[in-house]
């Protein structure tokens, strides 16, 4: 709570501090290259249309920067007129945002049709897609070629593979090289892994869509977890219990991880000139949970959207339909490997050649799992929390996975008697 407390002060007086500075003021993340590439797009369409934008740096975990943007929008404040937000927030922030419809001409339609349904709730467009994400596997080449190791297919090739190439690492001087890295805290992020695992294994997707029963404590679900415990402090650090993102990306971008779980903006830091791993990356989806599972990937992402008290709608509206258009989009392709929302760029020469794998990985991008948003609607951070926390006792030794899982559905349970169709 402390941590919060500073973070919210230290951003709240940013603002207040830049009230007269500039018209319009946007909120944007800053995991890899994000607040970079903002800051430029924004000041070329400053440039261009002669107005002022003050960019605001926010917590860049995303459980933090939900609770500060729901304290801001929350007072009704006019701080940030536009905010970066989670593919899973459009229903938990619903009632604070401004239908964009009135003001995009249109350009909605140029983008993944299911993306922009996500951001659709009661026929009002409240944001507008800027990137999307999902989860993929990198993998060092070089070590998988010397080791005559082939690329995993499975969670359970990928443990093999992983002990033997970092043992035998170890034993030839690298007492830092770890099989695996991926993002632990409990946190949103883990949520994605978490989801992940589950459905590769398939074991469902945490609540049922269409009945909106929880549908977490399963077999298959067990396994998932149990597989995914059995990593840490083998393959994976126990530190992992603390990995977000930029964590995970340290440790295998130094050179000290076999495989690494990420979101595509990895990619081009990995190639930077100063990276430990350029040109020995390897990047394909996520295994399967064994021989009879499947590839799942968790569908993630940013939207931009403009609060409802902002001052300066229409000039915000025109500042996101800017930052979301076909040319913004793909410069951030290129030089951030942020994958567009829009089709058309992955056929796009210049992408590909920047980022290989967008045309190779295209179903894995279109076809990712969504996390249980849209069902339990304003629910959805509560049922993430109790899900992360379900999955971090499981990991950090706490608890056992059939244990956890049923205490997990029981809460749901409890959360929504009636199921979470009922409780929208």
């Amino acid at each position: 709570m402390m941590k919060y407390s500073l973070i919210s002060a230290a951003v709240m007086m940013t603002l207040a501090a830049g009230a007269q500075a500039a018209p319009l003021k946007i909120s944007c993340g800053a995991v890899g290259q994000e607040l970079e590439l903002c800051k430029q797009s924004v000041a070329e369409w400053s440039k261009k249309t002669g107005n002022d934008v003050q960019v605001v740096s926010t917590p860049n975990d995303s459980n933090e920067r939900l609770a500060l943007y729901q304290q801001i929008l929350g007072s009704g404040s006019d701080k940030i007129d536009v905010f970066q937000i989670d593919v899973v927030w459009p229903g938990i922030l619903a009632n604070h945002l401004l239908d964009l419809k009135p003001y995009t001409n249109g350009a909605e339609k140029q983008h993944f049709a299911g993306i922009v349904s996500n951001n659709t709730i009661g026929g009002r467009l409240l944001a507008m897609p800027w990137f999307t994400d999902a989860g993929v596997l990198y993998y060092r080449k070089d070590l998988l070629e010397k080791y005559k190791q082939p690329v995993p297919k499975t969670w359970e090739e990928l443990t093999a593979s992983a002990k033997k190439i970092q043992d035998a690492e170890r034993a030839a001087g690298n007492d830092k090289m770890w099989g695996f890295v991926w993002q632990g805290r409990a946190y949103e992020g883990l949520t994605c892994d978490a989801l992940e695992w589950v459905v590769s294994y398939k074991g469902g997707t945490i609540i049922d869509a269409a009945s909106g029963k929880p549908t977490i404590n399963n077999p298959q679900a067990v396994k998932a977890l149990t597989t995914a415990a059995g990593w840490v402090g083998t393959i994976t650090p126990k530190a992992v219990l603390n990995y977000g993102e930029e964590e995970a990306r340290g440790v295998f971008q130094a050179g000290n991880a076999v495989f690494m779980r990420n979101w595509p903006y990895a990619w081009a830091l990995a190639q930077k000139p100063d990276s430990a791993v350029n040109g020995k990356v390897g990047v394909v989806a996520l295994p399967k949970g064994g021989a009879d599972g499947r590839n799942a990937a968790t569908l993630g992402g940013w939207q931009l959207a403009v609060s409802k008290y902002s001052k300066n709608q229409k000039l915000a509206a025109e500042l996101v339909t800017y930052l979301t258009s076909s040319s913004v989009q793909k410069m951030r392709a290129i030089n951030g490997s942020y994958n567009p929302t829009i089709a058309a760029l992955y056929r796009d020469t210049d992408v590909l050649k920047a980022n290989p794998f967008f045309g190779e990985l295209y179903n894995t991008f279109t076809s990712a799992v969504g996390r249980p948003s849209s069902v339990s609607a304003a629910r959805y951070n509560q049922v993430s929390n109790q899900f992360w926390n379900a999955t971090h006792d499981v990991l950090s030794g706490k608890t056992d996975a059939k244990t956890s899982l049923a205490q997990l559905d029981a809460q749901l349970k409890r959360l929504a008697p009636q199921g979470f169709s009922a409780a929208k």
